[in-house]
Order: C-alpha cells, then sequence, then structure tokens
C-alpha cells in the first residue's frame, strides 16, 4: 500500500505539515515533511495484512494506521504526541473522527523517559559525531600488525618499524605463546624460509596472529606483544566512521564545518528543544511544539554556542525535569483502557 493508495481510496484521518515548520524553526533551505493518520480498509484489518506504517522513499512523509497512532500515544512517543499537537496553521486536513483523540488524555509522567530519555540519547550520539569530525580516520585499514610490537629493554618498538631496520620480512617470522602470559609471543626469524614458518599474519585481513612449529633448538630473536584487544577497537571505529561517511548528509555536514564547533549542530538544537519540551510538559500539564524561543534555537543550529556550554544548559535541563517531576500533577501513565474504548468507537464509526 502507498501513500497514493490512501489518498485515491479516502483512508486518510490526519494530515500535517511536521518537523521545523509546525515548530516554527523553519528556514528558506527547510524541507517540508508531512505526518498523518489513516485507516486500514475493513478486510485488511479484519484479515492477515495489517499494515502500521506507510511512508515514501526519502522517509519524509509518514502515515501511521490508526491503531499504531494510538499504541504510540500511549506510549507517550514524542513524535507522535508531536502530531497531535500540530498547530492549526499546519493542519491540511482533519477527519472529524479525530476530535475524539484529545492531547490531554494522553499526556502522562512517561513524558520524562520518552523526551528527555530520547534527548539524552541524542546527546551521547552528538559527542560520538563530535569524536568522528574531530578525528578523521584514514581511508586505507590498519592491519593486525600495526599494533604489534617488539619489547627492547624497558621499551617497546612498532613491529613495522622493527622489521624495516632489519630487512625482514613477517612471512618468515615465527611465534610461539609464552606460558602464563596474555598476548606476548617468542619471535623467531628464517632467513632462507626452509622451517616453514606461518609468519605473523597470515593475510593482510587477519583478526589474530599465526603460530607456527618452531624446532626445539632455534632461539627466539625478540619477543612480540600484540595489542588485540586494541585492534578490535580500532576495526569497530572504523567501521562505524567510514559507515557514517557513506551515509551522512553532506550539506549539514558541511555547515558543521563552516561554523567549526565541531559538533552537530542541528542535532543538538532538536535535543535542547526535546528536554525544554519535557520541562514544558511535566511543569504545565500541556503540550506546545510552536517553540517560543525560535531565535535561541537557530542560533544553536547555526554553530553559535560553544559544545561545553550547550553540555551545561542540558544538564540544568535535566536536573530541572527530575524536580518538575516530583511535583507534576501529571498521571503516571495514560488511561489505556480509555484509549481502547475511544480507538473501538472510532473504528466501529468508520466501519459502520
Amino acid at each position: 500500500m502507498t501513500i497514493q493508495d490512501l489518498k485515491s481510496q479516502n483512508l486518510i484521518l490526519f494530515e500535517a505539515i511536521s518537523g521545523s515548520k509546525s515548530f516554527g524553526l523553519d528556514t528558506p533551505a527547510s524541507d517540508t515533511d508531512i505526518k498523518g493518520v489513516f485507516y486500514l480498509p475493513k478486510e485488511k484489518f479484519y484479515g492477515l495484512d495489517y499494515i502500521p506504517q506507510v511512508a515514501n522513499a526519502t522517509n519524509d512523509e509518514v502515515y501511521y494506521e490508526i491503531g499504531r497512532f494510538v499504541e504510540l500515544l500511549l506510549k507517550n512517543n514524542p513524535n507522535i504526541l508531536e502530531i497531535l499537537a500540530t498547530p492549526e496553521d499546519c493542519i491540511l486536513y482533519k477527519h472529524p473522527l479525530m476530535e475524539r483523540l484529545r492531547i490531554e488524555d494522553f499526556l502522562s509522567k512517561l513524558c520524562k523517559d520518552t523526551f528527555a530519555g530520547y534527548a539524552v540519547t541524542q546527546i551521547r550520539k552528538a559527542r560520538g559525531l563530535k569524536k568522528k569530525i574531530v578525528n578523521p580516520m584514514a581511508k586505507e585499514k590498519k592491519s593486525l600488525l600495526d599494533f604489534c610490537y617488539i619489547l627492547q629493554g624497558y621499551a617497546t618498538v612498532p613491529l613495522l618499524q622493527w622489521l624495516e631496520e632489519r630487512a625482514y620480512r613477517q612471512e618468515r617470522c615465527g611465534l610461539i605463546n609464552l606460558p602464563n602470559s596474555r598476548d606476548m609471543f617468542a619471535l623467531f626469524y628464517d632467513a632462507d624460509g626452509s622451517l616453514g614458518y606461518k609468519g605473523i599474519v597470515q593475510k593482510e585481513s587477519s583478526n589474530e596472529v599465526s603460530l607456527s612449529s618452531v624446532p626445539k633448538w632455534e632461539e627466539s630473536i625478540a619477543y612480540l606483544s600484540c595489542n588485540q584487544d586494541g585492534y578490535s577497537k580500532y576495526c569497530k571505529e572504523y567501521t562505524e566512521y567510514w559507515n557514517w561517511i557513506d551515509k551522512r548528509n553532506e550539506d549539514r555536514y558541511q555547515t558543521n564545518q563552516q561554523h567549526g564547533k565541531n559538533y552537530d549542530s542541528k542535532n543538538m538544537m532538536h535535543t535542547i528543544r526535546l528536554l525544554q519540551t519535557a520541562e514544558q510538559i511535566l511543569a504545565t500539564g500541556k503540550l506546545t511544539i510552536r517553540v517560543p524561543n525560535r531565535d535561541e534555537l537557530l542560533a544553536i543550529k547555526a554553530g553559535e554556542r560553544e559544545y561545553d556550554e550547550l553540555l551545561d544548559l542540558a544538564d540544568r535541563l535535566i536536573a530541572s525535569i527530575e524536580e518538575k517531576y516530583k511535583t507534576s500533577t501529571l498521571s503516571g501513565c495514560p488511561d489505556e483502557e480509555k484509549a481502547l474504548q475511544i480507538l473501538i468507537n472510532i473504528r466501529e464509526a468508520l466501519y459502520a
């Protein structure tokens, strides 16, 4: 089922402009996001082909089936509550039955965890993104050999440097485990290749060193330390970094580069907005998504605030949210039985 199917079959119950335009944070470069609610035809709802959500290819137009929409409202999902709280000037269509879903029936103390909890997740994401921006990784991937060292007295020398200085080939080396030690090996060298050593690694992509059978009369020429944990961590960070490079929004990245603050400023703007929204809900018992501090938030998006300053602001908002949670008059969670009855009544009216 496509969005066009929803429209041609008159299945849409609610449709609105969402995102930055509904928040009052749009600029001339802002896209227009559309969110909505639909209902399934009776035969699909009662059959096996339940469809909870329909979206376009770019995911900037998303419609939720009425049952899924109510389910997420009960969980105080921020995106779904914000759809229900859409300002009148952003509503494109509203079926009369949608009047039965009132925002005050769903707002609860769960918003502390959903709004503020999601914001905290975004802060962690921003910290990780800052690390990627500040510490770019070379495209050429390191091998396990880059994480091996030769012991020399009380110091260590990178294995590749040690091999180069002696004109040794890693393929001619043999390793054996040192008893009662971790990631430590005795190293032997077979200059003419007659002893059949396996080398330090058998392939460039090897995740562990190779061990060889070494004749008892052979004497080791060095001791090697392999930082296996360091290599595993590097591989994970390398994969994450280049996945981020492949998938990042290039325009957004260039904006971050231009303001030079080394963090995703749009991400941090929405993080602060979410925290301020959580504070508002717990303090007033209401949700107004059109922000009163547009200039402040757009200044964050433009990179006019220091990263550490924003983290301090986030910490203060989180502390305020915790205090307001204690005195909030909101219920602990929405009335599920009441919401279920409303949903049933809406479906009965639609299928009648």
